[in-house]
């Protein structure tokens, strides 16, 4: 009897740590698709072709990170699967290839596809997919809309914010400014210029010039010839990395020497400045969020080391003077830190949950000051940028890191 009761027992025993066992094990590991217990697949579409295809390094840079966190053991015992596609910078091509990342390659996110023209024809087929378009690599305030489009949040500063920030300095250090703009004709360049009239408000008489171009052009020395002729003594260039390297140049041939300030998307020292030559950007302005590789300061930098030795390793061909493979890293370190915090929910809800609920988050390659903050209500991760001027062969910072918040339409 005793040793009927014995058994009894211990089949009871193994039982309820069998149920205890598995249950946890149901409760902790929850997967949608694209993720499993060995792998989490991630799709990512940037122009490696095309008017746009400097920016194809942050692909590059992105897939030597995974590398890195894969011959590390990976996040939580899983590799990471990197898919990338050129989507040319065309809207059409970029629906394409994100139809086939999710219904053909099943990736569990769309992580920093770039650019303001294929974000806009993604969003509303991966928000219907419910799919997270995640850290999307363009600073249009639209992408800070968790209400209407909760499977979209971005990375960078705003173009509004930044906006915002040009006009501030210009109203306080050049109130009596002629200004030119001169932007892209979509809706990256449209949200630039909103955040600049924006921020001079009552003194939007300032800007008395303002030319479009499209991204088919293959020169834009017409429109820069005709904006000297407005009299402007100051030319704000929303521009992407060619066209801005162009201007840069184009200024210089026809002697022009108003103030120039560049969008910080194409502030890059080695796909921007150093193709219009050094001595044609002196004392060009701009504002940046994170550290410039080609300038010394940050040689001792914890963060920059670390940078600096996955390139050795991972990326030894990159080009270290462009803000492109910076960006990339600040923006992969970003992935892999939600994806640690996902721990086995892999589900595309938790994601997006652990993407809105980041707080003081410091990837290496930011400056110091700059930090990442989301909520559900906040899809806006970066907030602040330090305005920087071009000396020599590199970005001088000037003073302190302002945070800019703009409005979402």
């Amino acid at each position: 009897m005793r040793s009927a009761i014995i058994r009894s027992a211990a089949f009871w025993t193994a039982l309820v740590t069998f149920a205890a066992t598995n249950g946890s094990a149901l409760a902790q590991k929850k997967y949608d698709t694209g993720a499993t217990d060995t792998e989490i697949k991630i799709g990512h579409i940037v122009p490696y072709s095309g008017p746009a295809s400097a920016y194809g390094v942050i692909g590059k840079t992105e897939e030597a990170y995974f590398k890195m966190v894969n011959e590390n053991g990976g996040i939580n015992g899983r590799k990471i699967k990197f898919v990338s596609y050129d989507d040319a910078y065309s809207p059409p091509k970029a629906v394409e290839q994100v139809r086939k990342l999710v219904e053909s390659d099943e990736v569990l996110v769309v992580f920093n596809p770039l650019g303001t023209p294929s974000n806009s024809a993604i969003q509303k087929y991966l928000n219907a997919k419910k799919v997270p378009q995640l850290f999307v690599a363009t600073g249009a305030t639209k992408w800070n809309d968790p209400k209407h489009f909760p499977w979209t949040i971005g990375w960078q500063p705003s173009y509004q914010s930044e906006g915002l920030i040009y006009a501030k300095y210009l109203m306080k250090e050049k109130p009596d400014a002629k200004i030119a703009v001169f932007y892209q004709n979509d809706d990256f360049g449209k949200d630039y210029l909103k955040g600049l009239k924006d921020g001079f408000g009552a003194k939007a008489s300032a800007i008395i010039a303002e030319e479009s171009y499209e991204i088919s052009e293959p020169t834009i020395d017409n429109h820069i010839v005709k904006l000297k002729a407005s009299g402007a003594d100051v030319l704000i260039s929303i521009t992407t990395p060619k066209f801005a390297a162009q201007t840069i140049k184009k200024m210089a041939e026809i002697d022009w020497k108003a103030l120039q300030i560049v969008a910080n998307v194409s502030a890059s020292v080695g796909s921007v400045i150093k193709p219009a030559g050094f001595e044609n950007a002196q004392g060009l302005l701009s504002a940046a969020y994170a550290k410039d590789a080609a300038d010394p300061q940050w040689k001792d930098d914890a963060g920059m080391k670390n940078f600096f030795a996955l390139l050795d390793k991972y990326y030894p061909e990159a080009d270290r003077l462009n803000s492109s493979v910076v960006y990339g890293y600040g923006a992969a370190q970003t992935l892999t830190r939600i994806l640690e915090m996902c721990g086995d929910d892999l589900t595309r809800a938790n994601i997006m949950k652990q993407a809105a609920n980041l707080k003081d988050f410091t990837p290496d390659t930011l400056l110091p000051g700059v930090r990442i903050n989301t909520s559900a209500t906040d899809f806006a991760p970066i907030e602040q940028l330090q305005m920087m001027r071009f000396k020599g062969e590199k970005w001088d910072l000037f003073g302190d890191v302002i945070s800019g918040e703009a409005a979402t339409n």
